[in-house]
């Protein structure tokens, strides 16, 4: 006789960036296990990897995972670990305040967010007929290592792949990033000035994040802190 088939509940939320309602159901033991896997190995690909694997499985293949941005997919994962393990995720956190004393603290899950900078716009005026459109980094960009260690040295790189349009004229002429190579795209980055380039810059600083701010307290010194926590890793550390 075959075994009965456990049923396993739906869910519904809204991607952060489009507003769009999906569905989604929490993850199961045996995708739980290729998560604890790429965990143990410590290697970034493997365990960004293990997240898009299990968005995927979870929100019934539905999305375009490849194209959406990395802090949808963030969101995303955290509701489903929310709803397959607990909405309380239990932290020990550095306290600031000395440097060296950890303290526990319990976040609710459900109470975290993705926050947009109210000042933050992918559209970055160049000159007065000439701008850029900008997109955000996806989950497979950070897969290829692109996105793992922003320094000075790759910044152009970075900023190169997430051009999606220049346009001038008002934007009545437009190049697509798509029909352009690698070397054309960062040699256009590389003739900005300085000031064209640090709006670019903005625009990364000021991108959607999963953040959500927390109050410990030393135990040692009874100090108060907040910390703010930001990025899928801060909410399992």
């Amino acid at each position: 006789m075959a075994l009965p088939i456990l049923t396993t509940p739906t869910y519904e939320l809204e991607v952060p960036s489009t507003d769009e309602k999906i569905k989604y159901r929490p993850f199961l033991v045996k995708e739980e296990k290729v998560l604890l896997i790429a965990l143990e190995s410590g290697e970034n690909s493997q365990i960004v990897q293990a997240i898009k694997t299990i968005v995927d499985e979870c929100t019934f293949n539905k999305l375009p995972l490849g194209r959406m941005p990395m802090f949808d997919i963030e969101y995303i994962f955290l509701q489903i670990r929310s709803k397959a393990v607990g909405e309380v995720s239990k932290l020990s956190l550095l306290c600031p305040d000395d440097n060296t004393t950890y303290a526990n603290v319990e976040v609710n899950l459900a109470d975290v967010e993705v926050e947009v900078h109210e000042t933050h716009d992918n559209k970055i005026q160049l000159t007065d007929d000439m701008g850029m459109i900008m997109t955000y980094p996806t989950i497979d960009s950070f897969l290829d290592g692109k996105f793992v260690d922003i320094t000075a040295e790759n910044m152009i790189d970075v900023v190169a792949s997430c051009v999606l349009q220049i346009y001038e004229k008002k934007g009545e002429v437009v190049y697509d990033a798509k029909d352009s190579t690698k070397l054309e795209m960062v040699e256009f980055i590389e003739n900005l000035n300085s000031k064209q380039f640090k709006d670019i810059q903005n625009f990364f600083d000021s991108m959607p994040v999963l953040k959500h701010t927390v109050t410990i307290v030393n135990p040692k010194t009874k100090i108060k802190s907040e910390i703010i926590l930001k990025g899928l890793n801060d909410f399992f550390v």
